[in-house]
């Protein structure tokens, strides 16, 4: 194959630091860690099943800011737009079956990828953070107008899905939303793995290192990045309809720029770049969050930028990033 040919690119780019031997032993401590959070807060579930949703969420932002370095402020259009199609899906057109009511979510977030992406990636560094916040206001504003099919700013409401499989229904403790969201996380980060490990995968993270140097061996960088836009979507988007699913309202606190900037530092904590930063990135904040607010409701915020601080001064890569650093240190002595 021609050195210059775009696909021979992804093989110059760095491959990532883990094998794909590893990546199952990630997919077993998820269902772990799981199953160990569900024994220790069965009273929480909701919480937890909150928790995956942004996951979710943050797994997006890491496809398109970790993977192909673009700024984004705007992230929880794509989630908002999902939690909508889902909840507009059941509460106006009667599906309410659950994986219906995810799909509907997906395609929610993948339209709502597709605008943000042609707005977004006309610009550049700044600009793309402009746009991005722009978009996500849009959103919102478009959502609290469109009244009559969002509820406006009293919510989505009549959202009651089906039983899961006409077996398992949906209850006040939780627990079927919950076992719904750790199939879906698992199902999305198996296959985030295998797109991370594709060409496809391998070009997003050239774009990120040298865009120039890659749009001159004939890729196409806006369209690469418009397609990763997408997917992201997609993934904020099942996030979304997760969701809907388990709170069975939608309120525009989903399409809320506090939301994506929350994804956004959930990120940089975990570590950026890394599928599996995103997900300890999300729990660590989001519990955190949870336990120190119900602690010290008056001083909570104090004690969150501390963490933040911390994070950033003392482990620049992240809590993921910077583990796997020193691992990789240590095992070379």
């Amino acid at each position: 194959m021609d050195a210059d040919h775009p696909a021979s690119l992804a093989g110059q780019v760095a491959r990532p630091r883990f094998s794909a031997s590893a990546d199952w032993i990630g997919l077993a401590a998820i269902l772990a860690a799981a199953i160990i959070f569900y024994l220790l807060f069965p009273n929480n579930l909701a919480l937890l099943t909150r928790v995956i949703g942004i996951v979710m969420l943050v797994l997006s932002v890491d496809l398109v800011t970790g993977f192909c370095g673009v700024a984004t402020l705007g992230h929880a259009a794509l989630f908002g737009a999902g939690a909508y199609a889902a909840g507009i899906a059941a509460a106006h057109f009667g599906i309410t079956d659950p994986i219906a009511m995810i799909a509907a979510g997906a395609a929610g977030g993948a339209v709502a990828g597709l605008i943000s992406g042609l707005v977004v990636l006309r610009g550049h560094g700044l600009g793309q953070l402009v746009l991005s916040i722009a978009i996500v206001n849009l959103f919102h504003e478009a959502a609290n107008k469109a009244a009559s099919w969002t509820g406006g700013s009293d919510g989505l409401t009549d959202i009651a899905p089906s039983p899961l499989f006409g077996v398992f229904a949906f209850d006040l403790w939780g627990r079927t939303a919950y076992g719904l969201g750790i199939a879906l996380l698992v199902i999305v980060f198996f296959l985030l793995q295998r797109l991370s490990r594709s060409p496809f995968g391998m070009l997003c993270r050239g774009i990120r290192q040298d865009p120039i140097r890659v749009a001159a061996m004939g890729a196409s960088v806006r369209k690469t990045l418009l397609k990763m836009y997408i997917i992201s979507g997609l993934v904020a988007g099942v996030g979304g309809g997760l969701n809907a699913i388990s709170t069975q309202v939608v309120g525009l606190d989903s399409l809320s720029f506090t939301l994506s900037a929350q994804a956004l530092v959930m990120l940089v904590i975990g570590g950026t770049g890394s599928l599996y930063g995103a997900i300890i990135g999300t729990v660590v904040f989001m519990l955190f969050e949870d336990f120190v607010s119900a602690a010290n409701p008056f001083h909570w915020l104090t004690i969150m930028g501390a963490l933040l601080v911390g994070v950033v001064l003392f482990a620049p890569r992240g809590i993921f990033g910077t583990a796997a650093h020193l691992f990789d240190q240590w095992r070379r002595r």
